[in-house]
C-alpha cells in the first residue's frame, strides 16, 4: 500500500491521444513527511504518519511543534495515517510515487450544505400544494408518540454534507512531477483547496 496527502486544486480537461476528452480533478499531491512510524510490535498495527503543509510556527502549539521537529519538519496543517504504507521518519514523499495508468482510491471531506429539510436532504415527496391541506414540505408523521423519543437514523431534516467520503478506483491521467501535481480522472470529493488523501486502490481491476 502507498498514499500521499494533498489538496484539491480543481478540475479541468485533458485530450487523449485519441483525441477523446477527459474530465480531470487536479491534485497537489506532495511534498510530505513522514512524521511517525508505526509497527505491529508497539501499536498492533503498520502504518506512517504523513504531515503536508507547513504551519506557521505562532500558530502551532507545543506538542504539535515537538511531534514535527523529531522528523525535522516543520508542524503541519493536514496529517493522517496510512495503513501498510512504508517510510522512514523525516522521509520526503512526492508525487512520483504514482505513475499514469494506476487506480486510486481518494478521500476527501464533501461540501457542506447547513441544515436543510427532508425533501433535499432524503429525496421525500412533498404534500399537495392547493385545497388547504397545510401540508406542503413537512417531515410528516412521527409514528408512534408512546415512544417518546426519535430512534437514530430516523429520516428528518438536520445538517447535510460535510462527510468523509471516498470515491474508489480513479484512474490517474497524468503526473507531474516537478510540480507535484496528479491529474485524477473523474470527480473528488470536497470544494476547491481542500484537504485529501490519495491511496493505491484496494479494489483489483
Amino acid at each position: 500500500m502507498k498514499g500521499i496527502l494533498g489538496k484539491k486544486l480543481g478540475m479541468t480537461q485533458v485530450f487523449t491521444a485519441e483525441g477523446n476528452v477527459v474530465p480531470v480533478t487536479v491534485i497537489q499531491a506532495g511534498p510530505c513527511v513522514v512524521l511517525q512510524k508505526k509497527d505491529a510490535e508497539n501499536d498492533g498495527y503498520a502504518a506512517i504518519q504523513l504531515g503536508f503543509d507547513d504551519k506557521k510556527a505562532k500558530n502551532a502549539n507545543k506538542p504539535e511543534t515537538g511531534h514535527a521537529k523529531k522528523a525535522g519538519a516543520a508542524p503541519k496543517r493536514y496529517i493522517k495515517e496510512i495503513r501498510g504504507a512504508e517510510g522512514e521518519v523525516g522521509q520526503e514523499i512526492k508525487a512520483d510515487i504514482f505513475a499514469e495508468g494506476e487506480f486510486v482510491d481518494v478521500t476527501g471531506t464533501s461540501k457542506g450544505k447547513g441544515f436543510t429539510g427532508i425533501i433535499r436532504r432524503n429525496n421525500q415527496s412533498r404534500g399537495p400544494m392547493t385545497h388547504g391541506s397545510r401540508y406542503h414540505r413537512g417531515p410528516g408523521s412521527m409514528g408512534s408518540i408512546a415512544a417518546n423519543r426519535v430512534f437514530k437514523g430516523k429520516i428528518l431534516p438536520g445538517h447535510m454534507g460535510h462527510e468523509t467520503v471516498t470515491i474508489q478506483k480513479l484512474e490517474i491521467v497524468r503526473v507531474d512531477t516537478e510540480r507535484n501535481v496528479l491529474l485524477v480522472k473523474g470527480s473528488v470529493p470536497g470544494p476547491k483547496n481542500s484537504y485529501v488523501s490519495v491511496k493505491g486502490s484496494v479494489k483489483s481491476l
